[in-house]
C-alpha cells in the first residue's frame, strides 16, 4: 500500500562518512522510494558536509524563520541537494551556531558539546516547521539518530493539531549508546515547547543519558525499529511494555520488505 513516509535523519551518505547509520540513511529512504511510496528526507547540515562539492544550496523561501531556545533566537536556515542517481531530494537543517564548523557529537578534540541536548531541540522542531511550510501530509514519520529523537514528543504534543502530523504514526530507531555525557538539567529544562510540557519528561527527570533519551523517544513513538543488535535492553523493556509493535534488528539487504511492512503494521494496513 502506497504511503508517505518522512525521515528525520542523523547522517548520510555521501554527505556523511560511511559509518553503519549513514549507510541506512542513505538506502533505507531509497528502499521506501522504490516499493512505491513518497519520501522526504531531512539531516542536519553538519560542519564537514562540503557544500560546494555536494552542491548544497539555501532554500530561501523555507528559510528565515527564528527558533528560540533558552530565550535565544536562533535563525533556521533550509539547504537542499539532490541524488539524481536514485531520484531523491534531502533537506538539510542548518544554523551557525549549533551546526556550522562542529561535528556530530564532539570537537577535533574528542569532547562532547555541552549544548548537545540544545541542538536536537534546534533540529527536531526545525525538521516540522519546514514540513508545515511544505504544507506535507506523511502518514509515516521514522526518526533516526540522537539529534532527531525529540521529534516524536513535539509531533505528539507540540505539534498535534498541525495539518501535516495530526494523524501521522510515528516509529523510532532505538540504538547503541552514541555519546555517554549526561544532556544535562539546563537542556532538559530547554525542551518544553507549546503543548510539549515539562511533566512529559518524566521518564528524564533523573538523569539525562542516551539511553534516557531513547525511552523518551519510544514514550512517544507507535513503533520502535531496533537499530542495531546492541541496544540496551532497559530500552527493549521499555517499549514492550507500551505494547507498541517492536522490529527487532535488521540487516541493511533486509530492510526493504521488512521496514515496509512494518509501516503497514504500525499503520493497521496489515494484509
Amino acid at each position: 500500500m502506497t504511503k508517505k513516509v518522512l525521515f528525520i535523519i542523523q547522517e548520510m551518505t555521501p554527505f556523511d562518512a560511511e559509518t553503519p547509520k549513514a549507510k541506512v540513511g542513505r538506502y533505507l529512504p531509497q528502499y521506501i522510494q522504490d516499493a512505491r511510496n513518497e519520501i522526504r528526507i531531512f539531516t542536519p547540515k553538519w560542519g564537514d558536509i562540503n557544500e560546494r562539492r555536494n552542491q548544497l544550496h539555501e532554500v530561501i523561501r523555507l528559510s528565515g524563520m527564528n527558533l528560540i531556545i533558552d530565550e535565544t533566537d536562533h535563525p533556521l536556515i533550509i539547504k537542499v541537494a539532490s541524488l539524481p542517481s536514485a531520484r531523491m531530494q534531502i533537506y538539510f537543517i542548518d544554523n551557525d551556531d549549533y551546526f556550522m564548523k562542529r561535528g556530530m557529537i564532539t570537537d577535533k578534540d574528542g569532547k562532547e558539546y555541552e549544548d548537545n541536548g540544545e541542538r536536537a531541540i534546534f533540529y527536531a522542531r526545525g525538521v516540522l516547521e519546514t514540513v508545515k511550510k511544505l504544507r506535507w501530509t506523511p502518514e509515516v514519520v521514522h526518526v533516526h539518530g540522537w539529534i532527531s529523537a525529540l521529534a516524536p514528543l513535539y509531533i505528539k504534543k507540540a505539534f498535534a493539531d498541525e495539518p501535516s502530523f495530526r494523524d501521522c504514526k510515528v516509529v523510532t530507531s532505538v540504538s547503541s549508546p552514541e555519546f555517554i555525557n549526561d544532556l544535562g538539567k539546563h537542556s532538559r529544562d530547554c525542551i518544553p515547547f507549546k503543548e510539549a510540557k515539562a511533566t512529559d519528561l518524566d521518564i528524564i527527570k533523573d538523569s539525562y543519558k542516551y539511553n534516557d533519551l531513547m525511552k523518551l523517544a519510544v514514550k512517544f513513538s507507535d513503533g520502535v525499529v531496533l537499530d542495531d543488535p546492541d541496544v540496551d535492553p532497559s530500552v527493549i523493556e521499555y517499549a514492550k511494555s507500551l505494547d507498541i509493535p517492536v522490529l527487532d534488528y535488521v540487516p541493511l539487504e533486509e530492510m526493504k520488505a521488512a521496514y515496509d511492512k512494518f509501516y503497514d503494521k504500525v499503520l493497521g494496513n496489515e494484509e
